[in-house]
């Protein structure tokens, strides 16, 4: 391009052709300047000094840490405690059959006679699996008196469809939590348990069950405004083929789950309101500055940290090497804590050296040459009542910690399923994604939660409660 366009090529066109060329050329330059400096800023970044993913990387690209090869073999070692499943009692298993040999081993002599105490050997099989099939039969009677029909009535509680509700429950199971498609869900109900089903099946009971739980999301949801602390994370997500996002917010007892189309505060706004007052446990994202009582997270401030090593200014790698080593400290000193080791007191006295090592030299990074240095750290120097919330207040973590795992589940399902493809689905991934990390926090069977839910709805009385503990 730039060797076939040449002033004089330029000079021969006329006046509307030659400014539209050289306006043309002026886009071109600016693209490949921006081409420059994007390719700059993503040189040399990885989950270890960025916020990119760990699935960005790929596991043998990542660095591995020196160490010496063991010349222990692979396995358990010689004497290791043994670890075998317990025998249940005798009066729980199905079938018990005595084995009692008939002859002696050495002589051939005649046995006769019991073991009072048996050597026990129990197998574990799974039975056949067929579908428990109830054929309501509704009698349509012809009244003697004045010849008008009259149809029974289904019980309450009888779903209209073929599906009843731990069916319904299972495969949403399926779906949500061991995250399989709809298609290899119908084919599994299909191969192993005999119960005929194809996708869009699938899809109705989705939305069955999204309708029965949907007052328990709701009611959970509500609880968020008058939580004390929170922990908020979010990622990007999919629906109908456009950009989405799927927050989550976890409480001490519970977390709510939602999809929402943007990324901004309005998001947070509609779910916690005007008033929220708690403090927030997150990232440095400024859609978060407004609740105004954050925890920012020091694992993200420690990969903060690794990009200025990684950076190449000599200067930025010796500020970044003594704030990470103080980030090290803080952590080495929350363990303690975390194991009962030392005291809160003993903990806010070894935190006063740290806090006043960090701030030092995030005022000194602020003076620094180089312009990211520089901006980070003004940042973190500016908002840093912000950097030392848990040492204020009993129960909050240093980290964002329960934010990121609860959303690592909600990220693999996305990456197998490539988001929703209608608000429909998004309701359904929101709802039970709560459904499942709530009753993980509570120690509650989801399947029975999922079940008794459905079965409440099918007879038109209210939904169980997710807010048992909160």
């Amino acid at each position: 391009m730039e060797a076939a366009v040449t002033e004089e090529t330029i000079a021969r066109q006329p006046p509307e052709a030659q400014a539209i060329i050289r306006l043309l050329l002026a886009k071109i330059a600016e693209l490949e300047a921006r081409i420059e400096e994007l390719q700059r800023q993503a040189k040399g970044k990885t989950p270890q000094n960025s916020s990119l993913p760990p699935s960005t990387q790929h596991p043998h690209a990542r660095p591995q840490p020196p160490r010496r090869k063991s010349k222990r073999k692979r396995g358990g070692q010689p004497g290791h405690e043994k670890h075998e499943r317990p025998l249940i009692p005798s009066e729980d298993c199905n079938r018990v059959e005595p084995l009692k040999p008939t002859e002696c081993r050495r002589c051939g002599e005649k046995l006769s006679g019991s073991d009072p105490e048996p050597l026990r050997h129990q197998v574990w099989e799974l039975p056949e699996i067929k579908p428990h099939v109830t054929e309501y039969q509704r009698h349509r009677l012809t009244c003697r008196c004045c010849g008008e029909t009259t149809c029974a009535e289904l019980p309450v509680g009888v779903p209209q469809g073929q599906s009843g509700p731990r069916l319904m429950a299972f495969v949403a199971l399926l779906m949500a939590y061991y995250r399989q498609s709809k298609r290899r869900t119908a084919e599994f109900l299909g191969t192993l348990l005999g119960q005929p089903c194809c996708p869009a099946l699938t899809v109705k009971m989705q939305n069955q069950v999204t309708t029965a739980l949907r007052s328990s999301y709701e009611a959970l949801a509500a609880q968020l405004p008058a939580q004390e602390q929170l922990s908020i994370d979010e990622t990007g997500t999919k629906e109908e083929n456009g950009k989405a996002w799927l927050w989550t917010f976890v409480a001490r007892m519970f977390t709510v789950f939602a999809v929402r189309a943007t990324r901004e505060a309005t998001a947070l706004t509609t779910l916690l309101g005007e008033q929220f007052r708690g403090i927030v446990n997150c990232d440095r994202a400024k859609m978060y500055w407004h609740l105004g009582c954050l925890q920012w997270c020091w694992a993200h401030l420690k990969r903060d940290f690794q990009a200025m090593i990684d950076s190449g200014d000599s200067r930025a790698k010796h500020l970044g090497c003594r704030l990470r080593r103080a980030t090290c400290e803080l952590f080495e000193h929350w363990a303690d804590y975390r194991a009962g080791k030392i005291s809160r007191a003993a903990l806010l006295r070894r935190m006063g050296p740290v806090r006043r090592k960090v701030e030092c030299l995030l005022l000194r990074g602020t003076q620094s040459g180089n312009s990211d240095v520089r901006g980070t750290c003004r940042e973190l120097y500016e908002h840093r009542q912000w950097l030392w919330m848990f040492l204020r207040h009993e129960g909050v973590e240093p980290t964002n910690n329960a934010g990121e795992r609860s959303l690592r589940h909600a990220v693999i399902w996305r990456k197998l399923s490539f988001g929703t493809q209608s608000a429909g689905g998004s309701r359904f991934v929101e709802t039970m994604l709560t459904v499942i990390e709530t009753c993980r926090q509570q120690r509650r069977n989801v399947f029975a939660f999922l079940t008794h839910a459905v079965e409440a709805h099918l007879a038109h009385q209210p939904a169980p409660s997710l807010l048992a503990g909160v």
